[in-house]
């Protein structure tokens, strides 16, 4: 069998091929409601039918506050989990695993769309207050950071009630799989990196204290999680800042053994965003791999044993990259992001291309047209 149509069972979830579509904010909520759309049905069940093992939800915000722009998808009431259900009874339909990246934008929260300028917006522009470990806002370059409110002990709990409630009514919605987001800049990542945690109490100081937070949603999340379904957490191995005290791939490695420990099955590894200056000079072809074959390598359980799966992001737009990454065994899953904007049926463009139509499925209605 290709390396690429392998399945990957984790827990007692079988993901039927490597390809995952990674979460990509689509900034389309039309009532600034949180509330999926059409166009989210659209986005993610198409990529359904195009044949991939997992398809991951765009960020989803578990509190009001914790959108990116008002226009983000959001899963803090029954309403919002409501709309999602139709999406993943269809994705289930396909044979493919829905899944669910739960977030918060932390200070990075309450901006305009990206098309829309991406700059911050204030109350009267139908922003709202936002909150990180420490007081310091993102360094907007040319506008002026609203003020960031510093979590007090009792805003860190309702955080992790956040997600643990935002679990449940994702489970409710059908969903297989929930990601946590503790990577690019946002919340949970903002309390990993030195670069953004300046506190002294219990969530700050060395890196026990920094990862506190991740650590204990991560559990929150697991502990509604049903056994047999697996918990994702997406981390920035990187803050690709070497010249300051920042959050390097080797606390990765060490973090990923912690969330070993409290329920998690696979490490979404990505990188940067914590600070403007925070990306990487080369973007090429697999450019943020060595970050995942690393974690991969080196993360054990005190037994020694790779005890969780990985999973790469990052310049994969071919079908015999993403296949030898898995077959090298220098990842797990092969998170695919751009391209799967560019062609909704990568999973079964690859099957065609590596001569293996056979191993997956593909909806009758298209196979004449791939050759199946």
């Amino acid at each position: 069998m290709t390396a690429l149509f392998s399945p990957l069972s984790l827990r007692e979830t079988t993901i039927p091929n490597r390809v995952m579509v990674s979460p990509m904010c689509q900034y389309s909520c039309d009532s600034r409601d949180g509330v999926a759309t059409d166009w989210h049905h659209t986005h993610l069940t198409s990529r359904a039918v195009g044949g991939a093992g997992l398809v991951m939800t765009e960020a989803t915000a578990v509190e009001g506050r914790g959108r990116i722009s008002p226009e983000d998808l959001g899963i803090w009431n029954d309403a919002q989990a409501t709309a999602l259900e139709r999406t993943t009874e269809f994705i289930r339909d396909q044979g493919s695993v829905p899944g669910i990246q739960l977030a918060h934008a932390g200070r990075k929260a309450s901006t305009s769309r990206p098309w829309d300028g991406h700059d911050p917006l204030g109350i009267d522009e139908g922003g709202w207050e936002v909150v990180g470990p420490s007081g310091e806002p993102w360094p907007y370059e040319d506008a002026e950071a609203p003020p960031t409110q510093r979590l007090t002990q009792d805003g860190i709990e309702g955080v992790i009630d956040s997600f643990r409630d935002a679990a449940e009514r994702a489970l409710d919605a059908g969903f297989e799989v929930a990601e946590v987001h503790a990577a690019h800049g946002y919340l949970l990542h903002e309390f990993l990196s030195p670069v953004t945690n300046h506190r002294e109490d219990d969530y700050g100081g060395d890196f026990e204290g920094r990862t506190r937070l991740t650590r204990e949603v991560t559990a929150a999340v697991r502990e509604v999680w049903p056994d047999d379904k697996p918990v994702f957490v997406r981390i920035s191995a990187t803050d690709w800042l070497p010249d300051r005290d920042s959050w390097t791939v080797a606390d990765s490695v060490r973090l990923t053994d912690q969330l070993a420990e409290v329920g998690a099955d696979l490490i979404d590894v990505s990188g940067g965003g914590i600070s403007p200056e925070s990306w990487p000079e080369d973007t090429g072809p697999n450019y943020q791999l060595p970050y995942a074959e690393r974690i991969r390598r080196e993360a054990s359980n005190p037994s020694g044993e790779a005890d969780i799966a990985v999973g790469a992001v990052g310049g994969i737009t071919t079908p015999e990259q993403a296949d030898a990454i898995v077959a090298n065994g220098r990842a797990d899953m092969a998170i695919v992001g751009r391209e799967h904007l560019r062609d909704p049926y990568f999973a079964m463009h690859a099957a065609e291309q590596l001569d293996a139509t056979d191993e997956i499925a593909g909806p009758p209605q298209y196979r004449r047209g791939f050759g199946f």
